[in-house]
């Protein structure tokens, strides 16, 4: 369990495809492999995994199949940034809100605009987490706790970036059409699940449809 507080921004320094055990990757992030041991789940832009080694300055995780194929993943090349936050730990300051680390699907981001006080940034995301999100309401992306500004339907949501947020995490980076890791909240989904057949809606987002895919607007 996470929560979206990103730590510090590393960098893909190798993959290495494995078949299909998926694709190893080793990561640079000098200022947190000192408080790693094997073992521990890293959220990486928001996609929990496993640290498998450790070297002087970072460290290694696999991505197995399905997990390249529902997240962005699958698309890193040498030197991408990474969102990198290390597990919550009974007892912490929850600062941001419960993030498991399951990416839901994928979004797209659309446009990017707000001056230099915040960044508006305006995300396309799959429509069954659109249903499942609320205005004002908790929503992670590549890992970072937001508050979700506005619901623009069918399947689009605003949010509001601070200049540390931009700084601090890879959000500041993207330019539109940039797709990213999108994690709805827990207790929407939940409470969607529970729902679901009473009123006739998908229980859960499928991660591996794309935002925007014909056959889920469907539903």
């Amino acid at each position: 369990m996470f929560t979206g507080i990103v730590e510090t921004v590393g960098e893909v320094t190798r993959l290495e495809p494995r078949g299909r055990e998926g694709r190893r990757m080793s990561l640079r992030a000098p200022g947190l492999v000192a408080s790693l041991a094997l073992g521990d789940s890293v959220a990486v832009d928001g996609a929990c995994l496993t640290v498998e080694t450790l070297t002087e300055d970072g460290f290694t995780v696999t991505a197995v199949e399905a997990t390249l194929a529902r997240t962005i993943l699958g698309g890193y090349r040498e030197g991408s940034g990474v969102n990198l936050e290390r597990a919550a730990r009974l007892g912490d300051r929850m600062d941001g809100h419960l993030v498991q680390g399951h990416v839901d699907g994928v979004g797209t981001l659309q446009e990017v605009g707000g001056g230099e006080a915040s960044r508006v940034l305006r995300f396309r995301i799959p429509a069954a987490i659109w249903r499942q999100t609320v205005s004002q309401g908790s929503i992670a992306i590549n890992g970072v706790s937001l508050t979700v500004q506005r619901l623009l339907p069918p399947d689009e949501v605003e949010i509001a970036i601070i200049p540390f947020t931009a700084q601090h995490t890879n959000l500041g980076r993207l330019e539109p059409g940039a797709r990213v890791n999108v994690e709805g909240d827990l207790i929407a989904k939940y409470v969607g699940r529970m729902l679901a057949p009473h009123t006739g809606a998908a229980a859960e987002p499928d991660p591996a449809r794309p935002a925007g895919d014909p056959e889920e607007e469907r539903t």
